[in-house]
């Protein structure tokens, strides 16, 4: 066999390590461990057949449980210990109010659904994320995937992208593929969008490789493929492998590498997203979703506020509510936002009560979820607490109800049954309903 190319490019090279992209981090995928796991297991799936309203989805999820009373179900005419020493906002849902850290939030309401009768009953931060990532309570005898992983497994890559992202990085262990492969493990940033010189791990070639050298180890790759399928008068190495065309792709690829790279947007839409954490991280969400992700989980903030509530969300709620409104708005002027599915949410709620700390505690027996876009209805309130926003009153609406109608969203049957180790099927989602009020 003959190879056309420098033979000292071969001296530590196989097929397995020519291309060094990354290390694992966390339970979440380097590039090429996720392109070549998608691979093995053949998760190509012919988009055409969608049924969904949604092709794509954002879940903005806030950690430590944000309080829905100065969110998004204020209560301003409950007794001071319950609302809470902040005001309120009018929006544009004829006669509902959000806490007045929301102003440019309230201005896109009409395209919003907020549901305001979530529940659970789990009160502990694991307990109750989990739930908000699987649509499962926790069980010691299974660990369940999360939404970003099962939509992964049912629809695989598209345009050379993974089809499943979490920025910056995997939130928690219930962000995973959970008894799914770790094919659908999600594709992890790496690094936080905000900080001055962002980049993504796996996108740029290793260190002392250029582009020609780049090349010249694709060709080699071939070559030694070709020499072991003739010789073996099998096609499996290139069956198996195809994960490294996916990898070649999506680095050479300048419009999948130009979906990572913020700094091609104009510094107009920069600035109105905001230069901070919230914008860079929601901007970097609608340009990989108008690329092809098909999930992009984000977090942002830390909204565990047992004490100095008001501080706490005067310090951190406005660059979401610029960032959120902003997102809203320019997934809509580019129609994106039709087929986009956006979802707010966090693992609980907080105590009806004001602390002695001038905070709230953790509480899941009433919360809110917000959703827009991909199929729901704009303008509208689900649900209601009562008028201490301690319980709900109306519509109570558990997670496996609100999955399942996601689900729904996305064209996905969320009583399919997928196979846990053992050959065991199991539910996508158990026992919940689509809800068609909340369907536009």
């Amino acid at each position: 066999m003959s190879l056309n190319c420098n033979p000292q490019h071969f001296n530590s090279l196989n097929r397995r390590g020519f291309l060094s992209l990354g290390l694992l981090a966390g339970t979440s995928l380097t590039l090429p461990q996720l392109l070549r796991s998608n691979a093995a297991y053949g998760d190509l799936k012919d988009y055409k057949n969608f049924e969904g309203t949604a092709k794509s989805i954002i879940h903005i999820f806030l950690p430590g449980g944000i309080a829905h009373q100065e969110s998004f179900d204020p209560k301003p005419y409950a007794p001071i210990e319950y609302r809470g020493e902040m005001g309120q906002v009018a929006t544009k849902i004829s006669g509902e109010v959000f806490g007045d850290t929301l102003a440019k939030t309230a201005q896109v309401a009409d395209k919003l659904t907020v549901i305001r009768s979530m529940t659970h009953g789990e009160a502990a931060h694991e307990r109750g994320t989990h739930n908000m990532f699987t649509g499962y309570r926790p069980s010691p005898a299974l660990i369940y995937p999360c939404i970003g992983s099962v939509v992964s497994h049912e629809y695989g890559p598209r345009n050379n992208l993974p089809p499943y992202v979490c920025i910056p990085n995997m939130p928690t262990e219930f962000a995973g593929s959970g008894y799914l492969s770790s094919a659908f493990a999600p594709f992890s940033l790496g690094s936080d969008p905000a900080t001055k010189g962002f980049k993504v791990r796996d996108l740029d070639l290793p260190k002392g490789v250029d582009d020609s050298r780049f090349a010249t180890r694709r060709s080699a790759l071939e070559a030694v493929n070709a020499h072991f399928q003739k010789k073996e008068k099998s096609d499996d190495l290139t069956a198996m492998d195809t994960f490294y065309d996916r990898a070649y792709s999506l680095i050479s690829s300048p419009a999948a590498r130009e979906a990572f790279d913020i700094e091609k947007e104009s510094d107009a839409v920069r600035d109105e997203y905001g230069r901070n954490t919230a914008g860079a991280r929601m901007l970097l969400a609608r340009r990989l979703v108008q690329a092809g992700v098909r999930l992009v989980n984000l977090t942002y903030g830390g909204w565990d506020m047992h004490n100095n509530i008001v501080a706490g969300f005067r310090n951190q709620m406005p660059s979401f509510d610029q960032a959120f409104a902003t997102l809203i708005n320019d997934l809509d002027r580019t129609g994106l936002l039709k087929e986009t599915l956006v979802m707010v949410s966090s693992e609980f709620g907080r105590t009806p009560k004001i602390n002695a700390q001038s905070g709230r505690d953790h509480y899941p027996k009433v919360f809110s979820v917000v959703l827009a876009g991909g199929g729901v209805k704009g303008g509208y309130i689900h649900g209601s607490s009562n008028s201490t926003a301690s319980e709900p009153e109306e519509l109570a609406m558990g997670p496996e109800d609100l999955f399942t109608t996601v689900y729904h969203c996305m064209g996905i049957v969320a009583d399919k049954e997928l196979m846990a180790p053992g050959d065991r099927p199991i539910e996508i989602v158990d026992g919940g309903k689509v809800i068609k009020e909340l369907l536009a």
